[in-house]
C-alpha cells in the first residue's frame, strides 16, 4: 500500500462513528478508502444501513490531519501496516466480519504459517497452570506452530516465554498503541519477542489506555488463530470472552480441566461442561483434533535404531502393526482396546522414536 492510500485508510479509521464493519461496507461500495472520503454524501446514504448520523463527521478535514500525524509515527518507528484486502493481512482474520481494516505490526512476524494457536488464561496462573503451559508448548514445538497471546501477566507471558525458549514464533496482540508497554515490567521481553515474532495492534499511538481495549483486542487473538487454548480461568474473565469470540468464528476451543474446588479452573470446567471447548488433558490432543501432520522439514532427523525401548502400550501397537501392516487410526484403537486420543498420542511418540510413520488418510505403518 502506498503512503497516499494509507493516509486515507487511517483517516477513515479515525472517524468516530465508523467502526470496522461499517468501514468495510463503505470501502466495498466505493472501491477504496480514498473514494469513500471523496464520495458525495447522497450516494453514501444509498448504502444499506448507512444513515446521516454515521457519516456526519466523515468529511471533516481533521481526520486527514490526524492521519498524517499517525503516518509520521508509523514511519519513524518502522511499523508495518496490514490492510484487510492485502496478502500480508492474516488469512484467518480476513474471514471475521469485525476484524480491523488495518493492523499495525512490529517485529519479524511471518503469518504465512497456518499452524497458529492462541493461548490465553488467568493473570493469576497457578504452578499447575505454568507447568501445563510449558509442557504443552514443549511437546507441540515439533509441529512448529506460532504461539499467539496478549503479552499480559500470568498465562500470556508464560506461553510467550515458553515459545521463545523452544525457538517458536510468538505474537503479542496488544490493547494499546505500539508506543506503549503494558505491563511495564514486561518491557524486558520486547526485544526477544520482536526477534522471535512481534506485536500486532489496531490501536493508534494517540489512543487512550482503556480497559475496554482488552475486550476489543481479544477478537484479534481469537480470529488470527486456528484454535484458542484456555489454560486456567476463574468463573469470569477475559479469556472466556476470547473463547466465546473464537466459538463465534467457528474456531476450535480447548480448555484444561481442573478440580471443581479450584477457583482458577471454574471457567475452564464450565467451558467443557457446556460443550464450548474440547477437553485438553494431553498436549498431543491438539495435533490430533486439529489434524496436524509432521512435515519432513520440521521433523527432527531421527536415526533408526536397532533396539528401541518401547512402553507396554507402544509394544501392543507395534505388534499389531507388525502383523497387520498399515492400518487406520480407528482400527488400531479398536483392536488394541485403547481410546483414539490415547492411540494418537502414542503413535506420535513412536513416530518421534523412528518406529512408525503416518500415511495419508489417517493410516499408520511401521518404519
Amino acid at each position: 500500500m502506498s503512503e497516499d492510500e494509507l493516509i486515507y485508510v487511517l483517516a477513515l479509521q479515525h472517524v468516530p462513528k465508523i467502526g470496522d464493519v461499517t468501514a468495510k461496507k463503505l470501502i466495498n461500495y466505493c472501491g477504496s478508502a480514498e473514494a469513500v472520503l471523496k464520495e458525495k454524501r447522497q450516494h453514501l446514504l444509498k448504502i444499506d444501513g448507512i444513515g446521516l448520523s454515521t457519516i456526519k463527521g466523515l468529511f471533516n478535514s481533521e481526520h486527514l490531519k490526524a492521519a498524517e500525524d499517525e503516518l509520521q509515527f508509523i514511519k519513524e518507528n518502522k511499523i508495518s501496516c496490514l490492510y484487510f484486502t492485502e496478502d500480508l493481512y492474516p488469512e484467518k482474520l480476513k474471514h471475521c466480519i469485525d476484524a480491523p481494516i488495518l493492523l499495525f505490526q512490529k517485529g519479524n512476524v511471518n503469518l504465512k504459517q497456518q499452524r497458529i494457536i492462541s493461548i490465553v488464561g488467568t493473570r493469576r496462573i497457578t504452578t499447575f497452570g505454568v507447568a501445563f503451559c510449558e509442557k504443552l508448548i514443549e511437546q507441540l514445538a515439533v509441529f512448529n506452530p506460532i504461539i499467539v497471546s496478549g503479552f499480559a501477566y500470568g498465562t500470556d507471558i508464560t506461553a510467550q516465554k515458553a515459545a521463545m525458549k523452544h525457538n517458536l514464533q510468538t505474537i503479542g496482540c496488544l490493547a494499546h498503541g505500539l508506543n506503549q508497554v503494558y505491563p511495564k515490567t514486561h518491557k524486558k521481553y520486547i526485544a526477544n519477542v520482536e526477534k522471535n515474532g512481534g506485536f500486532l495492534s489496531d490501536f493508534w499511538s494517540t489512543d487512550s489506555f482503556d480497559r475496554n481495549n482488552f475486550l476489543k483486542r481479544n477478537r484479534i487473538i481469537a480470529g488470527i488463530s486456528q484454535a484458542t487454548i484456555v489454560i486456567e480461568s476463574a468463573e469470569k474473565g477475559g479469556s472466556l470472552v476470547t473463547a466465546d469470540i473464537a466459538n463465534s468464528y467457528n474456531r476450535d476451543v480447548f480448555a484444561v480441566p481442573g478440580r471443581v474446588t479450584d477457583s482458577q479452573s471454574l471457567g475452564c470446567n464450565n467451558l467443557i461442561k457446556f460443550q464450548q471447548a474440547h477437553v485438553l488433558s494431553n498436549p498431543l490432543d491438539i495435533p490430533y483434533i486439529l489434524n496436524w501432520e509432521l512435515e519432513t522439514k520440521t521433523q527432527p532427523v531421527i536415526q533408526k535404531q536397532l533396539f528401541v525401548e518401547l512402553t507396554a502400550e507402544e509394544k501392543i501397537i507395534y505388534d499389531y502393526l507388525k502383523e497387520q501392516d498399515k492400518q487406520l487410526l480407528d482400527s488400531i484403537a479398536l483392536e488394541c482396546k485403547m481410546p483414539i486420543f490415547k492411540v494418537a498420542s502414542i503413535l506420535l511418540t513412536m513416530e518421534l522414536k523412528g518406529v512408525t510413520r503416518p500415511l495419508p488418510g489417517k493410516l499408520f505403518e511401521l518404519v
